[in-house]
Protein backbone atom coordinates (compact mmCIF):
# COMPACT_ATOMS: atom_id res chain seq x y z
CA UNK A 1 0.00 0.00 0.00
CA UNK A 2 1.42 3.47 -0.95
CA UNK A 3 1.77 5.99 1.47
CA UNK A 4 -0.77 9.13 1.63
CA UNK A 5 0.98 11.77 0.34
CA UNK A 6 2.16 14.92 2.03
CA UNK A 7 2.57 18.14 0.79
CA UNK A 8 5.43 18.70 -1.25
CA UNK A 9 8.38 20.99 0.30
CA UNK A 10 8.49 24.62 -1.07
CA UNK A 11 10.76 24.83 -4.33
CA UNK A 12 11.62 28.23 -6.04
CA UNK A 13 12.96 26.78 -8.77
CA UNK A 14 9.14 25.34 -9.79
CA UNK A 15 7.40 27.92 -11.38
CA UNK A 16 4.40 27.14 -9.66
CA UNK A 17 5.96 27.46 -6.08
CA UNK A 18 4.37 30.03 -4.16
CA UNK A 19 7.30 30.77 -2.75
CA UNK A 20 8.29 32.90 -5.71
CA UNK A 21 5.97 35.05 -4.29
CA UNK A 22 8.09 35.54 -1.44
CA UNK A 23 11.05 36.59 -3.98
CA UNK A 24 8.99 38.77 -5.98
CA UNK A 25 8.29 41.27 -2.64
CA UNK A 26 11.74 41.21 -1.95
CA UNK A 27 13.65 41.25 -5.02
CA UNK A 28 12.47 45.07 -5.29
CA UNK A 29 15.24 47.13 -4.81
CA UNK A 30 13.40 49.36 -2.17
CA UNK A 31 12.26 46.28 -0.38
CA UNK A 32 15.76 45.47 -0.12
CA UNK A 33 16.77 48.53 1.45
CA UNK A 34 13.98 49.64 3.62
CA UNK A 35 13.39 45.96 5.53
CA UNK A 36 17.23 46.13 7.04
CA UNK A 37 16.80 50.06 7.73
CA UNK A 38 14.40 48.82 10.36
CA UNK A 39 16.28 46.18 11.68
CA UNK A 40 17.44 48.27 15.04
CA UNK A 41 13.41 49.20 16.00
CA UNK A 42 10.59 51.90 14.97
CA UNK A 43 11.27 54.54 12.32
CA UNK A 44 9.77 57.25 11.30
CA UNK A 45 8.50 57.62 7.55
CA UNK A 46 11.28 61.03 7.70
CA UNK A 47 13.86 59.10 8.98
CA UNK A 48 13.50 56.64 6.64
CA UNK A 49 13.69 58.97 4.13
CA UNK A 50 16.74 59.88 5.14
CA UNK A 51 18.50 56.41 6.07
CA UNK A 52 17.44 55.06 2.06
CA UNK A 53 18.87 58.01 -0.26
CA UNK A 54 17.26 58.34 -3.27
CA UNK A 55 13.62 56.94 -2.59
CA UNK A 56 10.73 59.04 -3.16
CA UNK A 57 8.01 59.55 -0.64
CA UNK A 58 5.61 57.60 -2.73
CA UNK A 59 7.65 54.42 -3.54
CA UNK A 60 8.27 54.53 0.46
CA UNK A 61 4.98 54.84 0.91
CA UNK A 62 4.12 52.10 -1.98
CA UNK A 63 7.37 49.96 -0.31
CA UNK A 64 6.07 50.17 3.41
CA UNK A 65 2.31 49.44 2.40
CA UNK A 66 3.26 46.15 0.53
CA UNK A 67 5.50 45.14 2.93
CA UNK A 68 3.05 45.89 5.80
CA UNK A 69 0.65 43.88 3.71
CA UNK A 70 2.84 40.60 3.42
CA UNK A 71 3.32 40.88 7.10
CA UNK A 72 6.83 42.02 7.39
CA UNK A 73 6.32 45.68 8.55
CA UNK A 74 4.29 46.72 11.57
CA UNK A 75 2.64 50.72 10.84
CA UNK A 76 2.03 51.88 14.08
CA UNK A 77 -0.49 55.20 14.04
CA UNK A 78 0.12 56.91 18.36
CA UNK A 79 -2.79 59.05 17.47
CA UNK A 80 -1.42 62.38 18.43
CA UNK A 81 -1.64 65.66 17.14
CA UNK A 82 0.48 66.36 15.36
CA UNK A 83 0.47 62.93 13.82
CA UNK A 84 2.58 60.20 14.55
CA UNK A 85 3.52 57.03 13.08
CA UNK A 86 6.46 54.79 12.67
CA UNK A 87 7.19 51.68 11.52
CA UNK A 88 8.72 48.39 12.65
CA UNK A 89 9.69 44.86 11.98
CA UNK A 90 7.50 41.98 12.69
CA UNK A 91 9.16 38.67 13.80
CA UNK A 92 8.66 37.52 10.37
CA UNK A 93 10.43 40.67 9.41
CA UNK A 94 13.13 40.53 11.48
CA UNK A 95 14.24 37.16 9.98
CA UNK A 96 14.06 38.84 6.63
CA UNK A 97 16.21 41.26 7.88
CA UNK A 98 18.91 39.29 8.59
CA UNK A 99 19.40 37.94 5.26
CA UNK A 100 19.00 41.21 3.30
CA UNK A 101 21.85 42.61 5.33
CA UNK A 102 23.84 39.83 4.49
CA UNK A 103 23.19 41.17 0.49
CA UNK A 104 23.48 44.79 1.48
CA UNK A 105 27.21 44.26 2.97
CA UNK A 106 27.72 41.41 0.12
CA UNK A 107 26.93 44.53 -2.51
CA UNK A 108 29.33 46.96 -0.74
CA UNK A 109 32.09 44.71 -0.50
CA UNK A 110 31.94 43.76 -3.92
CA UNK A 111 30.59 46.80 -6.14
CA UNK A 112 34.01 47.60 -7.93
CA UNK A 113 34.28 43.95 -9.07
CA UNK A 114 30.80 43.99 -11.16
CA UNK A 115 31.68 45.54 -14.29
CA UNK A 116 29.26 46.13 -16.46
CA UNK A 117 29.12 43.51 -19.65
CA UNK A 118 29.89 47.07 -22.15
CA UNK A 119 33.13 47.62 -20.16
CA UNK A 120 34.61 43.68 -20.69
CA UNK A 121 33.48 43.44 -24.33
CA UNK A 122 34.90 46.39 -25.02
CA UNK A 123 31.63 48.49 -26.16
Amino acid sequence: MKPAATQSAADVYSETCPSRRALELIANKWALLVVPALRRGPVRNNELLRQVGGISQKMLTQTLRELELNGLVVRSDHGTVPPRVDYALTELGASLSKALLAVDRWAEAHHDQLRPASRRTGR
